[in-house]
């Protein structure tokens, strides 16, 4: 039954390469659709890469990152949780966040394009607004998709496609949701994140003992440390990739990251969630009032 999924669009994409983006808000098949995509594409003798950009429901990579999996036969495309490399954003949600969005992206595309033939990016479900609309433009601006499908349910998605159609040259295919999925409420997002961040940040987890030097943005002079406890960051190695998550632990004078990626850690950039680490929620934070004590004008 699931290989009977999304026919129509599947059969128009047959032989295509390049890099197809999904959009679309939560619950529509986005993340199915391009596990189909890459499915034929593999039987078609293509090498296949997925760029997951879903940072609120990761399926390569913890959460608040963009994650890069390639993918050559379907014992790969059953184990894409393990990513071959991530980006750090820093946050679930685009909001404050969409230039890092788009660099990580864009970076992740790249890279892929090094080794495969099909590129399927998989968006967050971000859709309305000037932040939803901003991130897909740019995201589509920046890694050039060949195609981008759009799925939607009723008219929700026009604002979006007009746009891209308007000022982008890539294709833009509009489909509705095959299964009428009713959509996951607050409660059940939240449930689910804290289930990501919790394999993610699985105990016993070590702690390592940081210097405020490390820390990308630096951190001003004479900042006090103790409202960094419980923020999120990404551990980055002497390459500028993104080795996993940790969350910072301030303890009077000192200030140790929480994670299971100490060994090669070379800096910290700082993200813009705090993360509970007994039960796993989340709370949204801004950098600039955290850093300045300035709210966003």
């Amino acid at each position: 039954m699931q290989q009977q999924r999304f026919a129509s669009i599947r059969e128009r994409m047959v032989g295509e390469t390049g890099v197809v983006m999904l959009i679309g808000p939560r619950d529509t098949g986005k993340t199915t659709l391009g596990r189909l995509l890459i499915a034929d594409a593999l039987d078609a003798g293509l090498r296949c890469a997925l760029v997951d950009a879903d940072t609120a429901r990761s399926s390569v990579g913890p959460p608040a990152c963009v994650g890069l999996r390639f993918v050559s036969s379907s014992e790969d495309l059953d184990n894409v949780a393990q990513a071959d490399a991530l980006r750090f954003v820093g946050s679930t949600h685009p909001r404050g966040v969409v230039l890092p969005h788009v660099v990580a992206v864009a970076a992740l595309v790249a890279q892929a394009r090094e080794r495969a033939e099909l590129i399927v990016v998989d968006t967050t479900s971000a859709v309305a607004g000037v932040v939803g609309q901003t991130l897909k433009y740019h995201l589509a601006e920046l890694a050039q998709p060949s195609v981008i499908i759009a799925l939607q349910r009723g008219t929700e998605m026009d604002a979006i496609v007009g746009m891209l159609r308007r000022f982008l040259s890539s294709r833009v295919a509009v489909l509705e949701p095959e299964v009428q999925v009713v959509p996951a409420g607050p409660v059940q997002a939240a449930e689910e994140l804290a289930a990501a961040f919790r394999r993610e940040l699985s105990p016993p987890l070590p702690r390592w003992r940081v210097q405020p030097t490390v820390f990308a943005p630096t951190l001003p002079d004479g900042f006090e440390l103790e409202p960094l406890d419980g923020t999120i960051v990404g551990i980055q190695n002497s390459s500028g990739e993104c080795l996993g998550l940790g969350v910072l632990d301030h303890d009077g004078d000192t200030l140790r990251v929480a994670t299971h990626h100490g060994e090669s850690m070379s800096g910290l950039r700082v993200g813009s969630l705090k993360v509970d680490l007994t039960t796993f929620a989340t709370t949204r934070i801004r950098l600039r009032e955290l850093f300045f004590g300035l709210s966003a004008s």
